[in-house]
């Protein structure tokens, strides 16, 4: 067990209440549970404070939590991922190598690595320290894994692929397979062989059932910090820049030049060869079919700023009314 005071030394939080009190997990504040913590950070749900049966709160304000137990930190948020992680064992792992595993001679391996059951490592890789590959991944032929990199099973990662350090992998992602890309010819569909890679910088993190496809000539580039939701594609040669957010099923088209620190809501994407500023925010289903600038909100198809947006859906119904209302005279005329 671990106190609310350990607790509180591990999110830097000021302790309201018994320090001594024991935790053993985390739960949320409408559907709490004995002997856990949970935390509060928007206001709206304040109703729920009084009926909770957690034994501890993490919050903001010291008056969230009067007469219970708590820690008080400037983010509850950012506390409760220091608290979700200490308390988690997803990631925990036996340092090994299982006897089914097979590797080629060539293979590097640093130090404390762990690769599961039916893993196939090809010849010329090099495997960081701190290093876990889950059971029936595949590694081809000259890919480079920094330190601290976790990947979790049934992952694919194509020749060539280079990966920076602290990086996860969730299953059923494909890394640095073929682009899409034909000539047609008299009715033949003529492949474009491709022949460059995928490099993935430091601290990202790829959901499950993503794929990032290999250059056609240069490489694809995933830049430092971005972090992939679930069923994300990326196509051949696009650049993602630092820090970027991409939620479930977006799709960015090749050769897409993408900035720093963008947001693509669910499902929203972009057409091939366009170059997308800094800091833009794209809202879900939004179409980008041409270049747009940063530090700016988007949404619709194609892609407008979302003032625009609302004001052509706002002179779009009034049109409707005024249609309808036209409509109403010609009847009452026509009598």
């Amino acid at each position: 067990m671990t106190t609310l005071g350990e607790i509180a030394k591990i999110v830097n939080g000021s302790i309201v209440g018994n320090k001594e009190i024991e935790i053993d997990g985390v739960s949320t504040l409408d559907n709490s549970i004995p002997g856990t913590i949970t935390f509060i950070y928007n206001g709206k749900y304040a109703k729920y404070l009084d009926s909770t049966k957690a034994s501890a709160i993490i919050a903001n304000n010291k008056d969230l939590i009067t007469n219970k137990n708590g820690i008080i930190v400037d983010n509850p948020r950012l506390a409760i991922i220091k608290i979700l992680e200490y308390f988690s064992t997803t990631k925990t792992v036996q340092f090994g190598i299982h006897d089914s595993v097979v590797i080629h001679p060539s293979v590097i391996i640093g130090e404390q690595v762990s690769i599961g059951p039916n893993t196939v490592i090809e010849e010329g890789v090099v495997i960081g320290n701190n290093v876990t590959i889950g059971a029936n991944n595949i590694i081809g032929k000259n890919v480079k894994l920094g330190s601290s990199v976790f990947i979790y099973g049934n992952v694919h990662f194509y020749q060539d692929t280079d990966v920076g350090e602290n990086c996860i992998f969730h299953s059923g992602t494909v890394i640095g397979s073929d682009g899409y890309g034909f000539v047609t010819d008299n009715d033949r569909h003529n492949k474009i062989p491709h022949i460059g890679k995928v490099i993935i910088g430091n601290n990202v993190e790829i959901g499950a059932n993503c794929t990032i496809d290999r250059g056609t000539i240069g490489d694809t580039i995933i830049g430092d910090m971005c972090k992939f939701d679930n069923g994300v594609q990326i196509a051949h040669n696009v650049s993602l820049g630092k820090g970027c957010l991409l939620t479930a099923h977006v799709t960015i088209a090749g050769s897409t030049k993408i900035g720093k620190y963008c947001i693509f809501g669910g499902q929203a994407g972009a057409i091939d060869n366009v170059t997308i500023g800094d800091r833009a925010v794209f809202a879900c289903y939004t179409a980008v079919t041409k270049d747009l600038v940063g530090g700016k909100m988007y949404s619709g198809s194609p892609a407008r700023e979302i003032s625009e947006k609302n004001k052509r859906d706002a002179v779009y119904i009034e049109v409707q009314q005024l249609k309808k209302r036209l409509k109403e005279i010609e009847n009452f005329l026509n009598k």
